[in-house]
């Protein structure tokens, strides 16, 4: 459905084009006050409002089943605070840390892990002094070899700041790998200009690109052009997309994404099983779910089409394959799935944790 050039923000706007059910209003009154809603005019235009379960609107528009949540779902899904020595910086892995620049985006995802950390009353992105701060955290760690701009969207901040960001990395010695993840190429293509291409690529490290997108509808003309503009800049481009039950959880749609990937130039990267965020049981699917359509897509694409699916272990534990070789199921109790999962210490948690339920 075609919007004007103003991203809806408001409940009252998303059923005024047709995009909520005013039946729903007061609770999706609830759900925005606590969720932030965003659709920007790329996206809405994508909606297909004549389909009551749209795998774009499932991703952008308010549900109520958000107001449900579930015992084991957290607010840091993921242990972000786990692993954050100063502000703005989660540090997890010894070789690698986060530098979460902004809290905005140019969408917001109903499937968000950092959905708590963004929207309403929340900080809008870093102080000087805190990214100063952080930026001194980088420096004193030889070890970190790569960053990973991330946020929020860090492609919401203009092209000056992005090039001066990108400047203080650089110039740190150890730093040799700078990573962005954002969804703007697909939510907001016309924000990849010439300015903000340029102020990725730095001399003394190696840009790298991560765009988010979920469904092969996505991957409009713009968006190709967006990504077109990166590569052909020689700013390499990888794919990370989540699971999503109603999005992309069957094989020939997930064939369908991992193809228009590769045709733009993007390797799949990684496959997300969803983060126990509240307010996004509807959206998770199982664990073995994931596991059935991957072996499904081994059988239909080649390896340049192949994603690694994996689970963020809850508590900050870090990525592990999605596989049996790392996750078995111990059982069921009080309807939810239990599963022993060994993160990449060898160290073995159970999931959901155990404390999730008390």
């Amino acid at each position: 459905m075609s919007v004007s050039g103003t991203t809806l923000r408001t409940i009252d706007a998303l059923v005024e084009h047709g995009f909520a059910d005013r039946r729903d209003r007061a609770d999706l009154e609830k759900v925005a006050a606590r969720y932030v809603v965003a659709v920007t005019p790329d996206v809405a235009a994508l909606i297909d409002t004549s389909d009551a379960n749209d795998p774009i609107a499932r991703q952008y528009v308010p549900s109520k089943f958000e107001l449900e949540s579930t015992a084991v779902e957290k607010a840091d899904p993921i242990g972000d605070d786990t692993h954050s020595p100063v502000k703005g910086i989660v540090h997890r892995y010894p070789d690698r840390v986060l530098f979460k620049l902004v809290h905005v985006c140019a969408v917001y995802c109903r499937f968000c892990f950092r959905r708590e950390m963004v929207g309403p009353g929340k900080e809008t992105a870093m102080s000087d002094a805190a990214c100063g701060a952080a930026l001194n955290y980088i420096r004193a760690h030889a070890e970190i070899w790569e960053v990973i701009l991330t946020g929020g969207d860090p492609l919401m901040l203009s092209a000056r700041r992005l090039c001066e960001i990108m400047s203080d990395l650089a110039a740190i010695p150890h730093v040799k790998i700078i990573r962005i993840h954002s969804r703007v190429p697909v939510a907001d293509p016309a924000r990849v200009t010439d300015e903000v291409v340029s102020a990725l690529k730095v001399k003394g490290a190696t840009t790298w690109f991560a765009l988010h997108a979920n469904h092969p509808r996505e991957l409009t003309p713009a968006a190709r052009a967006a990504c077109a503009r990166l590569i052909d800049a020689g700013i390499p481009m990888v794919s990370q997309s989540v699971l999503l039950r109603g999005v992309n959880d069957d094989a020939a749609t997930l064939e369908a994404l991992m193809r228009s990937f590769v045709e733009c130039r993007i390797k799949p990267y990684y496959l997300h099983h969803g983060d126990l965020a509240p307010g996004t049981a509807h959206l998770r699917t199982s664990l073995e779910e994931g596991q059935k359509l991957m072996q499904a897509l081994r059988g239909r694409v080649s390896g340049l089409c192949q994603p690694g699916y994996v689970l963020d272990i809850p508590g900050g534990h870090g990525k592990v394959p999605a596989l049996a070789a790392y996750v078995s199921r111990e059982g069921e109790a009080s309807g939810i799935a239990h599963y022993r999962v060994t993160d990449y210490c060898g160290d073995v948690h159970l999931y959901p944790p155990a404390d999730a339920e008390s």
